[in-house]
């Protein structure tokens, strides 16, 4: 009796997610429900977002195809649970036509499932492991995959020399995804990689493995760690003077994050990163939208997840002008695949069968800029796919 009573209930949840999409179609208002950390360890990640969104609407309006935008912003506390249960109420109870954020991959898995059973499109801003979006044929991703922008740095360590890396990763989805994808791309450009070292994602304390680190004494590190954490490992990398003895620092635009790369000081110059997005782009989109959040935001800076935020602003927008305020989930996702903008990211295309964007990858350096740090390109990738989906 109690096994066919759990699955009444989960028919009747069923039933009123897949029900709810419906109701949303009849309304003169698309909301948009926007789940990120505003608090915690990874709040960064969530302002940059919101102020992205927020930039977005400033700029272009309230209103597509006659029908009046709402965002209705969710502090996940990067808790998964936290994640599913907001998701359920947007969809039930605000009958959201779109499900937006998502800062960490557990948070966006969560939520996966509902995306799903109720046929809500899903724009995953943030969150970076690449198998994100095969756990729902109702998620899209304007931001980046880890395998994509590991791909850059791969390529250019080897021809640059440097022959024997250690790994540094953060231990959850991404971190393996860039741990993984860095080895397979650096041994076939016929480097080596002698240890891969993975560090808790909660309070990380990297001073043992950077220990290890100067034992091995390779060429270079290689390190991963999400948005926000990069100051720790900065400030943990230079009292452990790996730089002063010869050991070179290399890895994901994530350590030298826009956000708070300034507070880092002299230990970041000289980073060799690979990244999407730097703020340091030169292109006419990049200077504006660069000035117009600065403005906006004093004493902010644009990141990478910031123009996540933003394109996947666009790509919502973009799919309500094609179906003519039709909300109807699979109208929108079909309007979405294939778009095609000039970002500030640079040229960028919604892949329509990875769901993925296809974008440029920058080799940065960390240099002084009038003053301030700032990751400035001197080299790039074009058109890049997500590598993990390339059969």
């Amino acid at each position: 009796m109690q096994n066919k009573k759990r699955t009444l209930l989960k028919a009747a949840a069923a039933l009123v997610l897949a029900g709810s999409s419906v109701l949303a179609h009849a309304d003169d208002v698309v909301k948009i429900g926007l789940i990120v950390p505003m608090s915690g360890p990874f709040a960064s990640t969530g302002r940059q977002i919101d102020a992205a969104v927020k930039l977005y609407m400033a700029q272009h309006g309230d209103t597509v195809a006659g029908k009046k935008i709402q965002v209705i912003l969710k502090d996940d506390t990067n808790v998964p649970d936290t994640t599913k249960r907001l998701a359920q109420e947007l969809i039930v109870k605000d009958h959201v036509a779109v499900l937006a954020g998502f800062g960490l991959t557990p948070l966006a898995l969560a939520a996966a499932p509902l995306a799903t059973q109720a046929k809500v499109p899903m724009v995953v801003m943030a969150a970076a492991t690449a198998m994100i979006t095969e756990q729902s044929p109702y998620i899209v991703r304007s931001g980046f995959t880890l395998p994509q922008n590991t791909l850059g740095i791969a390529r250019w360590a080897p021809k640059n020399g440097i022959k024997k890396v250690v790994t540094l990763v953060a231990d959850y989805g991404p971190g393996i995804d860039a741990q993984n994808s860095f080895k397979k791309v650096f041994e076939a450009e016929g480097g080596s990689v002698v240890e891969q070292l993975r560090v808790p994602v909660a309070n990380p304390d990297f001073s043992p493995f950077l220990q290890k680190v100067a034992d091995l004494k390779p060429d270079a590190l290689f390190i991963f760690v999400p948005s926000g954490a990069g100051a720790v490992f900065m400030k943990q990398f230079a009292e452990r003077g790996l730089s002063k003895q010869g050991i070179k620092l290399i890895g994901t635009g994530d350590v030298v994050d826009d956000d708070i790369l300034n507070g880092m000081g002299d230990v970041a110059l000289g980073t060799v990163t690979s990244m999407h997005y730097t703020a340091a782009l030169d292109n006419p989109e990049n200077r504006a939208y660069v000035a117009a959040f600065e403005k906006a935001n004093p004493g902010m800076r644009p990141n990478f997840h910031s123009v996540g935020a933003y394109d996947g602003m666009h790509l919502i927008y973009a799919a309500l002008e094609a179906t003519k305020g039709d909300t109807n989930g699979d109208k929108l996702l079909a309007a979405m695949k294939g778009q095609k903008w000039n970002s500030p990211r640079g040229p960028v295309e919604l892949d329509a069968q990875t769901r993925e964007m296809i974008q440029n990858v920058y080799i940065t350096r960390t240099e002084r800029v009038n003053g301030q740090l700032f990751n400035v390109p001197f080299d790039k990738v074009e058109a890049v796919k997500d590598p993990a989906k390339i059969k």
